[in-house]
């Protein structure tokens, strides 16, 4: 996650660091660490967003033997 300080007081942007591979990508929305080091409320302790480039594509525990 990336936090950036704004020119209006009390207020960061916060953008979503993309980890792509050939699949599509993945990134964080929340967390808990990182919001707590910036000064922000870290009651949810995370949230993220993946996304697949191709439909189908099987990820992480959705597709196991």
């Amino acid at each position: 996650m990336i936090f950036r300080k704004t020119d209006l007081a009390g207020v960061i942007e916060i953008e979503m660091e993309l980890l792509r591979d050939e699949r599509g990508f993945f990134a964080r929305t929340w967390c808990e660490s990182e919001f707590r080091e910036h000064g922000l409320n870290p009651n949810v302790v995370q949230c993220s967003v993946s996304c697949n480039d191709r439909k189908g594509t099987p990820s992480g525990v959705h597709y196991q033997w």
